[in-house]
């Protein structure tokens, strides 16, 4: 039943009241039921009042309706009955869910009511879970394969009506169960074909694999020395689990003959195998323009191409010689001859003028030279600043014109030039000119003759006197001076040598001299020297740049008796003296001041003061100096404050003083030979370390640092990192000077390989190799290493290191060689694949036998060679492959087949021989016998039996 007016998925059916219709057979009962009651006409009026409500008599589950004038009771919606004494429910799902709700529905019946619902697999078509089909609703199918990863890795989903298949896709296989699945509840999956180990290839060897399952591929590489004659060199796993398109074929390496060059001539050996080689040269009358001349004979079974090129000699446009002139344009090949001769206003000076093209293809140059036709002569100098000369041309009333180019500098005063440029025009035969320079100049002219015709230029150096270097010379205080320098050369430093000797009578102590420099650069210098009383000085003053000398007596008025004489210098820095007889044996307290300053070096000064006690008659003092320096050392007494002596010390700058005998210990370490004079004190050295590895171009170590060193023959000990190219600068701070020490570290043992160590029973795993870091050294190449497992306690790294399977395998060998830049992380390794791996053989390992793996990580540089070693596995008891497995199988199940046979031919025989069988009997196991035959299997007892029936 399908109740209008309902709406879909609210639970219940909600009802709607229609108008009430009472069948006719209620109607019929209804009058006669009427017209029996009906009262006599006398009584109508006291009847009518007794009629009763029909309305009121309706069930609860009915409505009272007004049909063509009366009330009437009817059931609703849902429910059937008469309307005042019951109503019951009707059951619309009766008639069929298909019929009601539509397909793939199922209807459920409620109190007055019904709703439907989807089947598993389907949906409704307005998405509620329940509906009643009054407004077009419907199911439909759910596709399930929408999805993502329903049916698991490798699966594809189908969808069908109501539910969903799985099946495997290309390349995979279900790992439990049928080909179509539902995974439901189930345990069944695809699994990836996997195809094993690829098969060899006859002088060739397969590249590492990372995966042998549907769709790997792997590629062939011949062997060194082979070349690949035709054929696939890469095989691809199938569908099937099978490796297909592996036909590579590889043949001996033969270039065959050598390409030719064009003009050249070959020299060669008729030797074409993988590494021969051939050389070219250019054939006579022609040359080498390019590089290389050699071709070899390369991996891929072709010649290198040479670069040589060979080009006909030709010796070009021959060189120009500087004022000279080609006589003639000859050709330009060799043997060929050119004359040159001087140009016009030039004359030969000397060489040879000839040029030559040789079989090189240059031209032998002409030493040649040309030089300007001499105008001027006899140049002289007169009145200090003219200059006059005599011209070479004899013509009268010509006039020439000269350039004179005039250049002056003072070398005490860098900063100042004077220059100037000027024609000159004269006629006379003997010109004269007087020029306007400046005193105290060095000045070079230049006179050349312009017009008529160009001359080489005339040079003369004239230099200007100076000024008085000294005036108003004066003495104040006793031992100070004070002059006045000449105007010229105010503002320039000018240096002065001040030399004090002592004076008896007429007589100079050169005993008791002192030597002073002075430098100033004010008009009126002031200088105060440190001179003693009571005695008579001759004091000569020489200016640095001019060596203008003065010379003045100094007399000092008697004071305390000298208690310093006899000042001298020994091993550079030492200072000794005499004390009086007359104080000896008593201690007497000196006071040092110390001044040091270096020319080249403005900024450098140093200055010390300290006391020195000594009760010695000649006491001697060692002082703590610079190399490269000058000083000026003043001694005074305590006791006699007018006792002094003053003294200069110069001291030589020399790299081999700061650093001799430099020497290198122990790879990181450095040792020298510091100067006798400074060995006693401690010096400061700057050490700045920098290092680089050419296998590791982003590596670089930079350290610097300062040292503080005693002693004289200082060890100092770097931390320098292996395998590295250091450079060491060494700098001392006093001397200003350094020395750079290039220093190569060894390498040490590289790191330790990082494995997965494997312990196997059974059949042997492929093993997965880690690419090791450059951190002590560049590594080289890997090495996979099989010995017994008895002998791995006796194992040591260095050994076996190119043991291959045919010379030693019982006692270990290498199975295999990779590379360094040949390996990839987790590059897997399958032990026993018959393949070469560099030099070595990938044996098969034997059965039944216990192995030790171990990977050998090895470095090499410098001609040094570290390894280090870690065992990868242990295989104890090796199990038959499958291979093997499949085979012996297969032999047995043949032999026990081929055995019961036999064994049914006997005992047919036998019984033949035995027993008479009736025809038919025997017809009938012939036919038997026929037909076991065709199916070529069975069972000996199979057959003893049907031959046993047809007897009966």
């Amino acid at each position: 039943m399908s109740p209008p007016g309902t709406a879909a998925g609210g639970g219940l059916a909600a009802r709607r009241p229609r108008r009430l219709r009472l069948p006719l057979l209620w109607r019929l009962l209804l009058l006669l039921w009427l017209h029996a009651a009906r009262p006599a006409q006398g009584q109508r009026a006291a009847t009518n009042s007794s009629v009763p409500d029909v309305c009121a008599t309706c069930h609860a589950n009915a409505t009272c309706q007004q049909k063509e004038g009366k009330n009437v009771c009817i059931c609703n919606y849902g429910f059937v009955g008469n309307g005042r004494t019951h109503c019951q429910d009707k059951d619309e799902c009766q008639i069929g869910a298909s019929k009601i709700c539509g397909e793939h529905t199922s209807c459920h019946n409620t109190h007055g009511s019904f709703y439907c619902i989807c089947l598993e697999g389907y949906h409704p078509s307005n998405n509620n879970k329940i509906f009643i089909p009054n407004d077009g609703t419907y199911c439909t199918d759910i596709d399930e394969c929408q999805v993502s990863g329903l049916c698991g890795v490798g699966g594809r989903c189908v969808n069908t009506v109501g539910s969903y298949s799985c099946y495997c896709m290309e390349g995979y296989r279900p790992e439990n169960g049928t080909e179509f699945f539902h995974p439901a509840g189930n345990t069944v999956s695809c699994k990836a074909v996997d195809c094993g180990v690829p098969p060899s290839v006859l002088n060739a060897h397969s590249a590492p694999l990372r995966r042998t399952t549907y769709g790997s591929e792997v590629a062939y590489i011949c062997l060194h020395g082979y070349v690949m004659e035709s054929g696939n060199q890469t095989a691809v796993c199938n569908a099937k689990g099978q490796w297909e398109g592996a036909d590579l074929v590889c043949k001996v390496t033969d270039c065959g003959r050598p390409p030719s060059i064009p003009n050249t001539d070959m020299i060669w050996n008729n030797i074409s195998q993988l590494g021969s080689s051939v050389h070219y040269q250019c054939k006579k009358g022609f040359r080498s323009i390019n590089g290389r001349n050699t071709s070899r004979c390369i991996y891929n079974g072709s010649w290198e191409i040479p670069a040589i090129i060979c080009k006909e000699v030709d010796c070009g446009i021959p060189p120009p010689i500087q004022h000279a002139e080609l006589m003639s344009n000859p050709s330009s090949s060799p043997g060929s001859v050119v004359q040159y001769s001087c140009q016009k206003g030039f004359e030969y000076a000397g060489g040879n003028n000839i040029s030559v093209c040789t079989e090189e293809g240059v031209w032998v140059k002409s030493t040649l030279t040309c030089t300007v036709k001499a105008a001027i002569g006899n140049v002289s100098i007169f009145n200090k600043t003219c200059v006059k000369w005599r011209r070479s041309t004899r013509e009268t009333n010509l006039k020439m014109v000269y350039l004179f180019h005039i250049q002056g500098r003072r070398w005490h005063q860098e900063a100042f030039f004077h220059e100037a440029v000027f024609n000159f025009t004269a006629e006379e035969e003997t010109p004269e000119l007087c020029l306007d320079l400046q005193a105290g100049m060095n000045y070079t002219v230049n006179i050349t003759v312009v017009s008529p015709e160009p001359s080489r230029p005339v040079t003369v150096t004239i230099k200007t006197v100076e000024e008085e270097g000294f005036g108003n010379v004066s003495v104040f205080n006793d031992t100070c001076l004070k002059w006045r320098r000449r105007s010229g050369r105010i503002g320039v430093k000018e240096t002065y040598l001040f030399h004090i000797q002592e004076q008896q009578g007429y007589l100079l102590k050169s005993s008791h001299e002192t030597m002073i420099n002075f430098t100033t650069e004010k008009e009126n210098p002031e200088v105060c020297l440190p001179l003693p009383l009571g005695v008579n000085y001759t004091l000569t003053i020489t200016e640095a740049s001019t060596k203008l000398v003065l010379q003045i007596p100094i007399t000092l008025p008697a004071t305390e008796e000298e208690l310093l004489s006899n000042v001298s210098i020994f091993n550079e820095t030492c200072v000794k003296w005499q004390r009086k007889v007359a104080r000896a044996g008593t201690k007497e307290t000196y006071t040092f001041r110390i001044l040091g300053r270096r020319w080249y070096q403005k900024e450098f000064s140093r200055e010390m003061i300290f006391n020195f006690t000594t009760g010695e008659e000649t006491p001697e003092v060692c002082l703590e100096l610079n190399s490269g320096a000058n000083y000026m050392v003043n001694i005074t007494t305590a006791s006699s404050k007018g006792t002094s002596a003053l003294i200069t010390i110069a001291i030589k700058t020399e790299v081999k003083e700061a650093f001799s005998n430099m020497r290198i210990l122990n790879d990181t370490c450095l040792t020298w030979r510091r100067s006798i004079r400074s060995a006693d004190r401690k010096e400061i050295y700057s050490f700045h370390i920098q290092g680089r590895r050419w296998y590791q171009k982003e590596f670089f170590h930079e350290r610097a640092f300062n040292l503080t060193i005693y002693g004289q023959t200082p060890e100092v000990c770097l931390d320098l990192h292996p395998g590295t190219n250091y450079t060491v600068n060494i700098s001392t701070g006093a001397l200003d000077l350094s020395v750079l020490v290039s220093m190569t570290t060894p390498i040490i043992d590289p790191p330790f390989p990082e494995i997965e160590f494997v312990t196997v029973h059974g059949p042997v795993p492929a093993l997965s190799l880690r690419k090791a870091e450059d951190r002590n050294g560049p590594i080289s190449f890997y090495q996979v290493i099989v010995l017994p497992l008895a002998l791995q306690s006796t194992f040591t790294c260095d050994s076996l290191a190119a043991v291959t399977f045919f010379s030693n395998a019982t006692e270990g060998y290498v199975a295999a060689e990779f590379l360094a830049k040949d390996v990839a992380d987790n590059m897997l390794i399958s032990l026993g694949d018959r393949h070469y791996y560099g030099a070595f053989y990938n044996a098969p390992l034997k059965q039944g036998k216990d192995y030790c793996v171990v990977l050998r990580i090895i470095s090499q540089w410098n001609k040094v060679r570290t390894q280090s070693c870690a065992v990868w596995a242990q295989i104890e008891d090796l199990s038959p492959t499958l291979q093997h497995m499949t085979l012996a199988g297969l032999g047995s199940v043949t032999a026990i087949c081929l055995i019961l046979f036999l064994s049914f031919l006997a005992a047919r025989s036998y019984l033949h021989s035995t027993v008479q069988v009736p025809p038919a009997a025997l017809a009938k196991g012939v036919s038997y016998e026929t037909t076991m035959d065709a199916a070529g299997v069975g069972i000996a007892s199979s057959f003893l039996e049907i031959e046993s029936v047809s007897l009966l």
